[in-house]
């Protein structure tokens, strides 16, 4: 062997070694050891050198990438020996639908390797990492990657949301228009049944929001908020229904007694909204949480009962007082009011039984 990348590193009867520096693919090949006695006595061995694969490069992109494109990405590696293995990743996860190339170099100890990814863009991916990784047993366990950023252009997405889920008459609500696209889209626009907003006083539209004070049933309808980019356009709807007030029932009030009559009182309040520009359906937002004026319709409730029963205990006393009134004589007695002695009294009741028919007396 001569070549100045050889070196003699020991010498001996039981041993000879040697080293070889910066090795190259021109290396490989059998290498003989010989002891010369007699006879000869030699030993092969046939070393064989790797290609490490050059660092991988991703082509086929170009930016931006409309949403419902094809895309078509290609990862390349060369001077690998033997052939490398290439994978694609898209965040972190492994995409395994993929087509893999391989080709001898010129000097015919190498290998080319391609791989090409094919896909129909998405917004979804829009930020997403696309990466290539070259895998050889030459690179000790450490691969060689190439990543690229993914950036789509879509449509907006748009979806309206309510601040009020049960909209009453006399309040307000606040439809906010959510739009997401690439570029961003413009500022949105609001409409009603397909026309213009009918009362800007009432209707500010702020923005992306639309707010409503003051609803009424001629508020009822189709309301439909539209975004667009230079991709294209857009839209989604809301149908408002505002409901009338609901009348509120107090709970059933039982007034106990002293008779076996039990009075039961329900009282209803009814709420009247008017339209005036002025008036405002809503509590008294300075009023404190859970505070509640006293309730005098309730309070006049059990008054007038208190009052009823009592007129009509007056009214029973005051019959049974006049019915037991007055002074009552037997028979006997009745002979004896203008007797001066009791003898004569004993004879003008026995006497009176003549007449007795005549002088019956009823009381009515």
């Amino acid at each position: 062997l001569r070549d100045n990348r050889i070196e003699l590193v020991r010498a001996s009867w039981h041993e000879l070694s040697i080293s070889v520096s910066d090795v190259s693919l021109s290396d490989e090949g059998q290498y003989t050891c010989s002891l010369f006695t007699m006879p000869v006595k030699t030993s092969k061995a046939f070393l064989t050198v790797l290609g490490v694969p050059e660092k991988p490069q991703i082509t086929g992109f170009t930016s931006p990438v409309m949403e419902g494109e094809r895309m078509q990405l290609t990862c390349k590696t060369s001077g690998s020996k033997p052939a490398a293995d290439i994978r694609w990743f898209k965040n972190d996860k492994e995409v395994k639908d993929v087509k893999y190339l391989k080709e001898e170099d010129a000097n015919r100890k190498t290998f080319t390797v391609s791989s090409t990814l094919d896909f129909l863009a998405d917004r979804s991916d829009d930020g997403a990492v696309v990466s290539c990784r070259v895998d050889h047993e030459s690179l000790n366990s450490t691969p060689q990657i190439a990543m690229q950023v993914l950036e789509i252009h879509y449509t907006p997405l748009v979806k309206i949301i309510s601040s009020n889920s049960w909209p009453e008459e006399g309040q307000s609500i606040i439809l906010t228009c959510e739009s997401k696209g690439k570029p961003v889209p413009e500022p949105v626009l609001w409409t009603k049944d397909g026309g213009e907003l009918p009362d800007p006083e009432r209707m500010v539209v702020n923005g992306r929001v639309l707010s409503i004070s003051f609803l009424n049933k001629t508020d009822n309808g189709t309301y439909r908020c539209e975004a667009k980019n230079p991709i294209g356009r857009n839209s989604t709807e809301y149908v408002l229904i505002v409901h009338d007030v609901f009348n509120t029932l107090l709970p059933t009030t039982v007034i106990p007694s002293l008779t076996t009559a039990t009075v039961t009182t329900t009282v209803a309040l009814t709420t009247s909204t008017t339209t005036s520009a002025t008036a405002i359906g809503t509590r008294d937002p300075n009023a404190l949480a859970g505070q509640t004026g006293p309730d005098h319709a309730l309070i006049g409730g059990i008054v007038a009962v208190v009052v009823f029963v009592t007129l009509c205990s007056i009214i029973l006393l005051g019959r049974y007082l006049a019915r037991h009134k007055g002074t009552y004589l037997t028979n006997e007695a009745k002979g004896a009011e203008d007797a001066p002695d009791a003898d004569t009294a004993i004879i003008n009741a026995e006497g009176s039984q003549v007449n007795a028919e005549e002088k019956k007396e009823y009381f009515i």
